[in-house]
């Protein structure tokens, strides 16, 4: 076997020495048994042991009997009175502080070791804010049961996509030339990271599952359970993305036909030799009947029908099965005005509400098109009450500037999340399963489905590629963990982490600087790339810089109907594709009216004049003028704000840190002039409205 060795050059992203350092200076012991205890002893390796009564930070699991009964044994052993012991929900962990001292308790060993990561993050925060953290009891769980990433990566190079699909951050951290990596202090070092987020599952492969990466379910078991041995360390679950034609491609059987016994035989062998090997397996990620991936169309069958196959398999040993509703037709006539791309996942899913096992996820996209920019969020999210719904993100930036663009986009994964989109419970409560009473009916509670993100990693020294969308990635795992977070304030906790060492007088400058060219990233993206909400408009195939036409006569159901009197997609009930019905009220009847759709959406629903007036006040004509030129000059800023910290490079600032984000920062500017002077004059003559600035157009 061919020896594959890790990037030594790799950047500690945000867990650096300087992070750990308050804890690893404390006395510390470690009470209990389990694999992630035995972590918390590893980052701890170096702190000087003390008696668990007298140590100034203890890390212990406190088992529901004990909490339950106030057991003084393990109060006592840590110098604590019993009464001091919290109750912890599922998966939670509290921090005890008492004069100078810290108790860690997790409700298991793995909420042990996050609560271990959420004391270091505490220090550094306080640090950062120059506010010490006084004494009493915070406790902390997860709102989501499933926070899971998925990776788009390829075991061989794919001669279109590369190694990962999607991915903007070199090579995969799993795989090389076809093979699980004989090195794997890589992946381990990623868990880590994401066990300090909140981060609970991963999938290895492509959701494109191709016949090299189908054989991990097979031969291919073996390197997939040392990979899993990396991630179960850090408290993180393994699945593996399936195929669905595996019974044919793997198993050698003349069908893939759900219904088949023999078919349902060869999946309950397949999930038995899983889990022979990988006894904590998370389960199987499925991409069925879409662009090009097998399923259970071909036999006539629902995808219910192929989720429950599968589900059967799993259940015995607690898997579950993540079904994609990424699902539409992909080879659409584009003259054809009825056919909606936008409509094609509600109308494939909705109807089988209630027809999936209990151990089947369909995970949802968040909007109904393809992580754009801007786009409304899928109605399937809330139109599926007794089915278990996960919201799927991209954190991955293949429609937000290829991680060349700084884009943080934990606002609009906020904004997406505490959205009513049932006209009373947010995304969140709707995906964590919250039952609630709107709307004229009551929503039942229903196990949790839970939130998942398309990762953006890749064997890169800075993991991420642009070292500042290291925050796209903690910030996914700490709004997994706590939806209500604000994304200021995640991006404060990144920053004290990843700049623990720079300094009380660095730090500040380094927060100020960062916040400003970080915190409006998402809007100024948007602002000069495609307006209103209309999307696409990027470099078919690449999806990366600006061309307007570039899906416009498509097979992709990518469109936005430009012409010389106006632009937009009508999906309304009345005139268009009657895609605004899928909605809950109250977004059915706000989505429909031009007077009420919000500006940002308006072009995704309405096709208008160029003349039309938004809320705002402008013309939309010139609402795509102004907001280009604007969003570019506020470049300027972010250009400067960077500049500002060069006398900390090589020291607080790393120096290949401060040579990549400058490389960056340039390619972003000329991408975004491009953008800039591409839609302003497309649409100057497709409408041939001047601007009323008189600013050059081409």
């Amino acid at each position: 076997m061919t020896t594959h060795t890790a990037n030594t050059a790799v950047h500690p992203a945000w867990l650096p020495d300087a992070a750990l350092a308050p804890l690893r200076t404390r006395t510390v012991a470690v009470l209990g048994e389990g694999v992630c205890l035995d972590t918390v002893r590893a980052e701890l390796a170096d702190a000087r042991p003390a008696a668990p009564a007298e140590a100034t930070l203890a890390v212990a699991r406190l088992d529901a009997s004990d909490a339950a009964a106030g057991t003084s044994d393990l109060a006592a052993a840590l110098g604590l009175d019993p009464g001091a012991l919290p109750t912890l929900p599922a998966s939670g962990f509290a921090i005890v502080r008492r004069a100078g001292r810290a108790v860690v308790l997790g409700a298991d060993d793995a909420a042990a070791l996050r609560g271990l990561y959420a004391l270091a993050r505490e220090h550094a925060v306080a640090a950062l804010r120059s506010e010490p953290h006084p004494d009493g009891v915070t406790t902390s769980a997860p709102a989501m049961p499933l926070r899971m990433l998925d990776h788009w990566d390829n075991m061989t190079v794919h001669p279109v996509m590369g190694q990962v699909e999607r991915g903007y951050s070199g090579g995969s951290i799993f795989f090389a030339d076809g093979e699980v990596r004989t090195d794997l202090s890589r992946v381990r070092a990623y868990a880590r990271l994401l066990a300090a987020t909140g981060i609970d599952a991963v999938a290895l492969n492509n959701v494109n599952v191709h016949a090299r990466e189908a054989r991990l379910l097979t031969d291919g078991l073996p390197d997939a359970a040392r990979v899993a041995a990396q991630l179960r360390a850090y408290g993180i679950r393994t699945f593996l993305s399936v195929s669905f034609g595996s019974p044919r491609l793997l198993g050698g059987l003349d069908t893939n036909d759900p219904l088949d016994p023999g078919v349902a035989a060869w999946w309950a062998e397949a999930a038995n030799a899983v889990y022979d090997v990988v006894p904590d397996f998370g389960g199987f990620l499925v991409k069925a009947d879409s662009e090009g991936q097998p399923g259970p169309f071909a036999y006539g069958r629902s995808h219910a029908d192929g989720a429950n196959v599968l589900a059967a398999a799993l259940a015995p040993h607690g898997g579950t099965v993540l079904w994609r509703a990424f699902v539409y037709n992909h080879t659409q006539d584009w003259r054809d005005r009825s056919t909606d791309r936008a409509r094609a996942a509600y109308d494939h899913f909705a109807p089988l509400d209630g027809a999936f096992a209990d151990n089947v996820i369909v995970q949802v996209k968040h909007g109904p098109m393809d992580f754009q920019v801007r786009e409304p969020l899928s109605p399937v999210i809330a139109a599926m009450p007794r089915t278990r719904v996960a919201l799927e993100l991209q954190v991955t930036q293949e429609y937000t500037g290829h991680q060349r663009h700084v884009c943080y986009l934990a606002p609009a994964w906020r904004e997406y999340l505490t959205f009513p989109l049932d006209g009373e419970r947010t995304v969140a409560e709707i995906v964590a399963g919250t039952p609630g009473e709107g709307a004229g009916q009551a929503w039942p509670s229903h196990p949790a489905g839970g939130i998942a993100a398309v990762s953006n990693v890749g064997d890169d020294e800075f993991w991420t590629g642009h070292p500042l969308a290291q925050a796209n990635l903690y910030a996914f795992g700490r709004l997994a963990w706590d939806p209500t977070l604000e994304p200021d304030a995640v991006l404060e906790e990144w920053i004290a982490l990843t700049f623990a060492g720079a300094g009380p007088a660095a730090l500040p400058r380094i927060r100020a600087a960062l916040h400003a060219v970080m915190a409006g990233s998402w809007l100024r993206y948007e602002g000069y790339t495609a307006p209103l909400g209309v999307g696409f408009m990027v470099t078919p195939g690449t999806h990366y810089g600006p061309s307007v036409d570039g899906y416009e006569y498509s097979p992709w159901g990518t469109y936005h109907f430009a012409d010389r009197d106006g632009v937009g997609v009508d999906r309304t009930r009345a005139t268009g594709t009657g895609y605004t019905g899928q909605y809950p009220a109250p977004w059915r009847d706000v989505y429909e009216s031009r007077r009420t759709c919000p500006d940002e959406l308006l072009l995704f629903f309405h096709h208008v004049p160029y003349d039309h007036v938004l809320h705002s006040g402008k013309t939309v004509i010139q609402h795509v003028y102004d907001s280009r030129a604007d969003a570019v000059a506020e470049l300027d800023d972010v250009d400067a704000q960077w500049e500002s910290l060069a006398d900390l490079v090589g020291t607080a600032i790393p120096t290949a840190l401060d040579t990549r984000v400058r490389e960056r920062l340039a390619e972003q500017r000329r991408s975004a002039v491009e953008w800039r002077d591409q839609v302003r004059s497309y649409f100057f003559r497709k409408s041939g409205v001047p601007d009323a600035t008189g600013r050059r157009i081409y």
